[in-house]
């Protein structure tokens, strides 16, 4: 990084090798400077800019070490101060100078593989199969241990509807705290079928992004941008040629077909690996080498992120009809599906972007149904094919499907695939089988779309109009009996409960997390499933939610000063200000080492909102070692005291800043009741998006909200709330508790994701002016920034309430 960095101004450096800072101390000259540190940066100044980088990195407590100089000469000299000598000493062209083009010989290398043979396979055990495979499953294991939410932007998570289900199409976050700007995030990858036509999974993989984002609001698809990330064996038997291939066909044609352009990218080209294992005449070699794998990652501007379509089905819009929109026109083809993966198949005729100009007619026409209110719904066909999609939107939306294959299952282009059978009469079962396996598991590019009945015509119109008419088909629709069905000539040929396969599709994540969580939370949060009548995330709001209670305070023009307390690696600070500044107040950004600096002192400020994060990386008990920064400094100590013990101030502690405030309370009046926050009960940091009930507690933050119960985000590691070393719980401090879908405390997880006696999440002082709460208001005080809410909220959600009832507390 080092030579690199210095290289582009077209400098040489010196380096001393002794200034890098390590906490190995035996490491060679070579490791020193050979080393992949990724928790290091390099940056560049010029030298009178180094005490105000100083200054800097002092408030943030960002360790760092000056280790060279740039040189007019062009050459890298790298100095060991220890042993006297120059280990590194060259010409920078000889280390980064341009290479001389590589030339690669390659061939083309023919390959035979055989038709997929689906004989014997029931749709029974295909659907087993299926569900559970991990690149079709239910990723939760996954999703629920990252923040989703943090910095208060995010619009679109994976996680869709009020059940929570993680099917989400594409990622969608705003430009700003203000306004409904945004942009949108997909991704697309088929590399198995690479093995198969490589140059198809490129063009699949595209195809895969644009059907993904396309659930987005986008004026057009050339505002997409493309980010390519190319993997290869290159050097292997035909891999230099396929990925040649298969580049000129993405970049060459389907791209500028398209309308789109692929700024950026990266690439790893030693895609093989190999080893030797003892075998019974002596080590055998062994090697795995992967196919070409193109990761397409697509971005683009969105004008009103609240347009946004979900895979979750609307039981609440009347009588609706399901639309496929098949993009494959029939041809069904199976080759490297998930239905040929778990048959241990590859099979041999690959789908593909036949037609450029049908992928961007379907984008476009998306798009129209969108901006004209014509979509309830709207899912991707990808790994798993239609019924893994239909399946997905079942889920999403908790009711069932009923859908006839008969205009699917037709004989097509992929006939060829089932091989001889000559004697169709006494193969008609077998071969009407294989039809319907074809049908719902082949994975061409597609899409299934939710339109009213009433609608149904126009919009089939519509679709007619962008000459996607003989390949769109009215499929089904909504069954009352929550089960996923699918009929031929009038028979039911598949039938079963909608729970039942959404227990399927989550066996996989359930057993993953048995073994690496709680395996008593990881079976909870599976047996959930079972519960039919959940009725999912119900708000119930005891106030209306768009009267601004600080309106007359903030009309007198009058912004008293409330200090963002935050830490080392904090990251909830920028929205706390916003809406803290948004409520009337001055927010101002104070690090702890600006009060122990004497740089910003607690007694200018009216109120201190400690907010959330990693301060400290999480280590020294989290939360703990940042109020061990106060406790084990008696002047900060005492500052703090004083403040908590001014009669005129306010303070709230979120997440991490709630941790810390708990362990402050012995100098917070009126706190000697509140808990210590331990280790979440299911042993892993929980990222959620779930419902908590406002207690009518004497909390200046929540005056006129008790008996709230609506949805917020969830993140944090240690929200366990311990009494053990307190005593008895005080239920007048408590000021808000987890509940499940129907209103009820609970302790049951994952609506209570710490397991926090009786869903204890937020406590107050007696006086009301401290509280601390575990989940995070601040990153959801806008409706839009929730993962689901009711389609009457507007503006402002139920907790932009709270903040704007301190306003209105300091008057």
């Amino acid at each position: 990084a080092f030579p690199e960095i210095t290289n582009d101004a077209k400098r040489g450096a010196i380096f001393d090798l002794r200034s890098v800072p390590l906490e190995e101390s035996g490491l060679s000259p070579r490791e020193i400077w050979s080393n992949e540190s990724q928790e290091r940066y390099v940056l560049a100044i010029a030298p009178e800019s180094l005490p105000l980088f100083l200054s800097f990195c002092e408030r943030e407590r960002a360790p760092f070490a000056v280790v060279g100089t740039a040189t007019e000469e062009r050459q890298l000299k790298v100095i060991d101060s220890e042993h006297g000598n120059e280990p590194v000493d060259m010409p920078m062209d000889v280390l980064l100078g341009k290479p001389p083009k590589m030339q690669r010989d390659v061939q083309r290398v023919a390959v035979q593989l055989a038709p997929l043979d689906l004989t014997g396979i029931t749709l029974d055990d295909a659907v087993e199969r299926v569900l559970r495979l991990p690149t079709v499953a239910d990723k939760s294991f996954l999703i629920t241990i990252g923040d989703r939410t943090v910095g208060a932007h995010t619009v679109r998570d994976q996680m869709v509807g009020p059940w929570q289900v993680p099917v989400a199409d594409c990622a969608v976050t705003t430009m700003s705290l203000e306004g409904y700007r945004g942009e949108a995030m997909a991704m697309g990858e088929r590399t198995p079928l690479a093995v198969i036509n490589a140059p198809a999974s490129g063009r699949m993989a595209v195809g895969e992004a644009l059907t993904n984002i396309a659930a987005a609001p986008i004026a057009d698809i050339t505002d997409i941008k493309l980010s390519a990330n190319w993997m290869a064996a290159c050097g292997q038997p035909g891999q230099d040629a396929a990925l040649y291939d298969t580049v000129h066909a993405v970049g060459m044609e389907l791209c500028p077909a398209l309308g789109l352009s692929i700024p950026v990218g990266k690439d790893s080209l030693s895609m093989r690996t190999t080893w030797k294992e003892e075998g019974s005449s002596g080590d055998v070699d062994k090697s795995v080498t992967a196919p070409v794998s193109l990761i397409v990652s697509a971005f683009a501007p969105v004008p009103d992120v609240r347009g946004v379509l979900t895979p979750q089905l609307r039981t609440d819009a009347g009588e609706t009809s399901l639309i496929l929109i098949d993009l494959g026109r029939g041809k069904n083809r199976l080759g490297g599906s998930a239905l040929a993966q778990v048959m241990q198949q590859v099979g041999n005729q690959a789908p593909d972007v036949d037609d450029p100009q049908d992928l961007k007619s379907f984008f476009a026409a998306i798009q129209q149904l969108n901006a004209a209110g014509s979509l309830l719904a709207y899912h991707d066909r990808s790994d798993g094919g239609l019924f893994a999609t239909l399946c997905e939107m079942a889920f999403a939306g908790r009711c069932g499907v009923t859908v006839n294959l008969d205009i699917l299952a037709m004989e097509g282009d992929h006939a060829a695939d089932w091989g001889d059978a000559k004697n169709w009469t006494s193969q008609v079962g077998e071969r009407r089988n294989e039809l319907s396996l074809h049908a719902l598991f082949s994975e061409e590019l597609g899409a299934v779309i939710q339109v009213r009945a009433e609608q149904k015509s126009d919009v089939m119109n519509q679709l007619r109009a962008a000459g996607l008419g003989a390949c769109s088909h009215i499929i089904g629709k909504l069954n009352d009996r929550h089960a996923v069905e699918f009929t031929r000539d009038a028979k039911v040929i598949f039938q079963r409960p909608r729970a039942e396969l959404h227990r399927l599709w989550s066996e996989t994540s359930w057993r993953i997390a048995r073994l690496r969580d709680n395996p008593a939370c990881a079976d909870a949060e599976y047996d959930r499933l079972l519960d039919i009548a959940d009725p999912g995330i119900t708000p119930r709001v005891s106030f209306d939610p768009q009267q601004d209670v600080a309106a007359p305070y903030i009309a007198t023009g009058a912004r008293p000063r409330v200090a963002i307390l935050r830490e080392q690696g904090v990251n909830s600070h920028v929205e706390t200000a916003y809406v803290m500044h948004k409520s009337g107040f001055e927010a101002v950004d104070v690090h702890m080492s600006d009060l122990i600096a004497g740089r910003a002192r607690l007694e200018d400020f009216k109120g201190v909102i400690a907010v959330g994060g990693f301060s400290y990386g999480d280590v020294l008990g989290a939360g703990e070692g940042w109020a061990k920064t106060i406790l084990f400094n008696q002047q900060m100590a005492q500052q703090f005291s004083a403040f908590f013990h001014r009669p005129d101030t306010f303070g709230l502690g979120i997440c991490n800043g709630c941790q810390m405030m708990s362990n402050l309370k012995s100098i917070i009046p009126g706190a000697a009741a509140w808990p210590k926050f331990t280790r979440n009960k299911s042993e892993q940091f929980e990222a959620r998006f779930g419902m908590v009930e406002v207690a009518d507690s004497p909390s200046i933050f929540f005056a006129g909200m008790a008996g709230t119960q609506t949805p917020i985000a969830i993140a944090h590691g240690e929200g366990f709330a311990d009494y053990s070393q307190t005593g008895s719980i005080d239920e007048s401090l408590v000021a808000m508790r987890f509940v499940d879908n129907r209103g009820q405390p609970t302790e049951a997880y994952p609506f209570n994701p710490n397991g926090s006696p009786q869903g204890i999440t937020a406590v107050t002082t007696a006086d009301g002016r401290y509280t601390v709460l575990m989940p995070h208001a601040e990153r959801v005080f806008r409706s839009v920034q929730h993962s689901w809410r009711p389609s009457q909220w507007n503006e402002d959600s139920p907790w932009m309430r709270m903040f704007r009832n301190a306003r209105k507390w300091v008057g």
